[in-house]
């Protein structure tokens, strides 16, 4: 009998477009002689609906799609998923939210205690793996090196600008300006001068009232992908970006909308170093209790360092996604990869007293 999975997308955050297209994604490639998929949306003002089939979540035009406002209501609650007063009968979540509202432990709270079954990282590992502030220091406890950079929260910045700029010259610059509990690169500025350290500084704190500015490091961008295999956890192929050079950075347009950006697989550095970031990606995971899946971004510089950059637990799923691409490169297809991840939530309790 197939087992019912509810695809949960779009939600609250500044990444609710990506979240939709990602969704799109999941839905085109699941295994249907194993499951039957129930497309569920959030909307960006937090209604909770049910996509109708005929409605597109695909970019069109340029233009990206989100979850209408006007379809169906659906309930979640402690007892489940309903619509129309009918239950939906879900037997497991997938949810494919980014950001705040979804990738942070909130719905994870949610599913644990309705006691449903999701795919991906548990309460806990969501929200620090979301935070990047807090992420830093346990990477960095577990021996995996991290940039150095200092935390900013919108009260301080208000009343201490000068006493900030001072911490960011010694610093060096470059640096990089971004949301502490952002994704996709929105609101992340690179700034080359102290005089644009404010604009920065603002535009990330649009995104999120505490801020973290980083050294810039010169080097390679590297990914690798975890998953969850039969219970065990397994690190992918490597992957070097390739950024068009009319880009700054990996930012939000060349991630997703200019098609500016490629990944050469498998990256090419030497096996050694190779090996180092996938034991860096593993111990990574496991340093947070990751659960399921994750994305671990490294540099390497130009002297063999390897700098974890952040760890994502819902990586996107879109059809420029690196996440699916490193896991194809290794052996796995992209419809395999989703069945190992619904399969890992049907074995897994994510709960405080379980795994």
């Amino acid at each position: 009998m197939k087992k019912r999975v509810a695809i949960v997308c779009g939600g609250r955050s500044s990444e609710h477009e990506i979240s939709c297209i990602s969704a799109g994604g999941v839905l085109a490639a699941i295994d249907r002689t194993l499951y039957e998929p129930v497309l569920i949306g959030i909307t960006k003002s937090g209604s909770w609906v049910l996509i109708p089939d005929s409605h597109s979540m695909q970019i069109q035009g340029g233009s990206l799609p989100v979850v209408p406002e006007n379809a169906p209501a659906v309930v979640a609650d402690v007892a489940g998923f309903s619509s129309a007063g009918k239950a939906l009968n879900i037997d497991i979540v997938f949810p494919l939210l980014h950001g705040p509202y979804g990738e942070d432990g909130t719905i994870q709270g949610l599913l644990e205690i309705a006691d449903t079954p999701y795919v991906g990282s548990g309460v806990l590992a969501s929200a620090v793996a979301m935070d990047k502030s807090f992420a830093k220091p346990i990477f960095a406890s577990h021996g995996i090196a991290t940039a150095p950079g200092i935390v900013v929260k919108k009260s301080e910045w208000d009343v201490n600008k000068a006493g900030v700029t001072k911490e960011v010259e010694a610093l060096g610059l470059p640096v990089f300006v971004k949301p502490a509990r952002g994704g996709s690169s929105r609101g992340t500025t690179k700034v080359k001068s102290i005089d644009a350290l404010a604009a920065a500084v603002s535009e990330a704190h649009r995104f999120d009232p505490k801020a973290m500015i980083e050294k810039a490091i010169i080097g390679a961008e590297i990914e690798c992908a975890v998953l969850e295999i039969d219970g065990v956890v397994k690190a992918s192929v490597v992957g070097k970006i390739h950024i068009d050079s009319k880009f700054e950075f990996y930012d939000f347009e060349a991630k997703y909308l200019d098609g500016a950006t490629s990944i050469e697989l498998p990256a090419p550095i030497d096996l050694q170093t190779t090996s180092r970031i996938q034991e860096s990606a593993v111990k990574a995971f496991q340093a947070l209790g990751c659960s399921g899946l994750a994305r671990v971004d490294f540099f390497v510089t130009p002297a063999n360092e390897v700098i974890i950059n952040e760890l994502n637990t819902m990586p996107g799923f879109t059809a420029t996604s690196v996440f699916p691409k490193m896991w194809a490169a290794s052996g796995v297809s992209y419809p395999d990869v989703i069945t190992h991840l619904l399969k890992s939530a049907e074995r897994r309790t994510n709960g405080v007293l379980g795994n």
